[in-house]
């Protein structure tokens, strides 16, 4: 193997170290120039926080999301792309501690600069303002989101020096991304037009950006003498790198349509800002599609696309000094706000127009993340099933289609008319509950996904774990054995209504963006379990008898019917604070509304069962007849012996009634003859 531009481990942790401080410089400078070219910077004509606060906030702001970017981006490359506990490991695992202190401190100080901002304070050492800090942190929902944000961190620094196995790693990551959500969700007002569809992109965005980011400098840092094992992590990167361009592209779209209404917005100093970022943006992606199939090729002779990822990865830095920049640039100015209504106030929306049959098919309001998420599992599942086609194999095209439908039904339920009314009519509400926890589970799982992934994605060799070996370890996980036994996976179904409805949980998933997305995530996984449990396809644990399973569905379905019932039969409104404070002048009345909500609960059901309940039947035949099939190949191989074996048990066992009906008959004979 020839071997060129041989990198070891010092000069390595010097070149990234150099990449990163002109990363940092560039990205700095951007901001500066963003703020002064947007207005973010302006001194304020009411209470201004002086100069400090003014230009520290953004910068600080740059430097914690671009160490944040390194420590999240750094453990996502190191679960994806490389061995267990292996040496380019413990170097990721050393530079997202050191990244994530980074972040730790720098997140501390966004904290104090947003509160003196704020509240129009300079920052000093007085007692008022430490009581102040400390108001901020545990009174006001802004500060709780930034304080979570750097504890979270903060856990993070800690824990990568103490646990350094490729589990943790994963497990590591995911603390990181949800570190992410509070920042996702201080990005726009809630209860103001478009926050969903606001934190949505926000929240993509940051993944997208720490994954690219973060694990392009990983790369870097990773790079040895090595050309082949070079080769490797870029391809694996590459994959990385990919997805995070499209959902880079699909939230900003998102952003942009909540923010930039009109086109005069976008020759607005906000505007310009944005088409610069995003030109840079579309710089890197074309940047990345050639150069990265380029410099691949090169690594097979021995070459390192050291020089082409660390420009980019100053571009990238000066994308982010930008978006910092337009977070601190005011927002074109609109006309005056729509009138106040008590819809508005409490879902940031005006009431929609009444709702008829023609709603279904008119109505939308897109969920961007299900959107991807339902987009991006069709692909790769059809991609799947693809591979299987070119390499001779069948895959059932039912199951395909199985998969396909459950996916665009979840379009609808997180898009359509059911999103876009079901905050104001329970009735509504509960029509997307029992598609969410019946109807789309009993089309996904026959799609068997699980088995598809097992035979379509190649096995890795090299201690790492792809996607294969990831989704294989989280389904033999003691907790996702536990969940998905079938008592359990039954229990967990049932009991969601009642604690779910009856419980604060339904106010906090009505009224709050994270919980509307929990609710949905609860109610998809806990019917996914249940309905894996009755006729999944995909291996699973502790199968019961199909009887058995008869038996489970009729008694957890009869608890939903009770469940609807006992709405039908309610005279208190579930939550009247907020259905019953909506101002709806269309429709039925909320507690009329709510009884048709039962009355769906009760009735819905009956579709999902009815369907469970044959899928179930036709296995329970199938497997009988297989049973039966596999007795007859039995009894061929052996040239029948079997059967003759039990014709001769049934000849003997003749043979000793009879011996036994002529020793009783004797014994009668002579008690007559006495």
């Amino acid at each position: 193997m020839a071997i060129t531009n041989p990198i070891n481990s010092v000069r390595s942790t010097a070149l990234v170290s150099v990449t990163l401080l002109v990363a940092t410089l560039a990205g700095i400078a951007a901001v500066v120039t963003g703020l002064i070219f947007g207005g973010g910077n302006v001194e304020s004509e009411f209470i201004d926080p002086g100069a400090l606060v003014r230009w520290g906030l953004p910068i600080s702001k740059f430097v914690a999301h671009l160490s944040m970017a390194v420590a999240i981006g750094a453990l996502a490359f190191a679960a994806f792309a490389l061995a267990n506990k292996s040496p380019e490991h413990h170097k990721l695992l050393n530079l997202a501690s050191l990244a994530a202190g980074f972040w730790s401190l720098f997140g501390l100080a966004i904290f104090v600069f947003t509160y003196a901002n704020a509240s129009g304070t300079a920052v000093s050492g007085d007692e008022s303002f430490g009581a102040g800090l400390w108001l901020f942190a545990t009174q006001i929902e802004m500060g709780q989101w930034l304080a979570l944000n750097v504890v979270g961190a903060a856990i993070l620094t800690i824990l990568t020096l103490v646990f350094r196995g490729l589990t943790s790693t994963i497990l590591l990551t995911a603390l990181g991304f949800a570190s992410l959500v509070p920042l996702a969700l201080i990005g726009h007002a809630a209860g103001s037009a478009g926050h969903a569809m606001a934190v949505n992109s926000m929240g993509m965005h940051l993944v997208a950006i720490v994954i690219w980011v973060g694990g392009l400098v990983a790369l870097l840092f990773v790079q040895s003498t090595d050309s082949q094992q070079n080769q490797t992590f870029a391809r694996r990167f590459s994959s990385l790198a990919l997805v995070a361009f499209l959902l880079v592209a699909i939230s900003g779209v998102g952003s942009a349509s909540v923010r930039l209404t009109e086109f005069s917005d976008w020759l607005s100093p906000y505007g310009t800002l944005l088409l610069g970022k995003i030109a840079i943006l579309v710089l890197l992606g074309c940047f990345g599609a050639w150069y990265r199939i380029r410099e691949i090729r090169r690594i097979e002779t021995g070459g390192t696309f050291w020089r082409i990822a660390s420009v980019e990865v100053a571009i990238m830095a000066v994308a982010m000094g930008l978006a910092t920049a337009l977070a601190q640039t005011p927002l074109p100015e609109k006309a005056a706000p729509l009138e106040v209504t008590p819809a508005m106030i409490l879902t940031g929306e005006p009431l929609p127009p009444e709702f008829t049959g023609l709603s279904l098919l008119t109505a939308w309001k897109i969920d961007i993340v299900w959107l991807v998420i339902a987009v991006g599992a069709i692909v790769l599942y059809l991609a799947g099933v693809r591979r299987l086609a070119k390499r001779g194999d069948k895959w059932p095209i039912g199951r395909t289609i199985s998969w396909v439908a459950g996916m665009l039904t979840l379009i609808y339920v997180t898009g359509g008319a059911i999103n876009a009314y079901q905050e104001y009519l329970f009735s509504i509400h509960m029509i997307g509950h029992m598609i969410l926890a019946m109807g789309i589970p009993v089309l996904l799982v026959p799609g068997a996904p699980v088995t598809l992934i097992m035979r379509a994605v190649e096995a890795r060799k090299d201690g790492s774990r792809g996607v294969r070996e990831w989704v294989l370890w989280a389904v033999h996980t003691r907790y996702a054995q536990f969940v998905s036994h079938p008592i359990v996976a039954a229990i967990l179904f049932a009991s969601s209504l009642v604690t779910f409805y009856y419980t604060p949980l339904f106010a906090w998933a009505t009224s709050e963006h994270i919980g509307h997305q929990w609710m949905v995530v609860h109610f998809l996984i806990t019917g996914y379990l249940f309905c894996q449990a009755l006729v999944g396809i995909d291996p699973g644990p502790n199968r019961l008898a199909y009887p058995l399973r008869l038996l489970m569905l009729i008694g957890t379905m009869a608890f939903h019917a009770f469940f609807g019932l006992s709405l039908m039969d309610g005279s208190g409104l579930l939550l009247p604070e907020w259905f019953g404070a909506m101002g709806r002048t269309w429709g039925q009345s909320p507690l009329d509304d709510q009884h048709t909500g039962g009355a769906i609960a009760w009735g819905i059901g009956e579709l999902p069962t009815t369907a469970l309940t044959l899928m179930v039947s036709i296995q329970w035949f199938g497997a009988d007849r297989r049973e039966s099939r596999r007795l007859d190949r039995a009894s061929d191989r052996t040239g029948n012996q079997d059967v003759e074996a039990y014709n001769q048990m049934l000849a003997k066992l003749a043979k000793r009634d009879q011996r036994v009906q002529n020793a009783q008959a004797t014994q009668r004979d002579e008690n007559a003859g006495n």
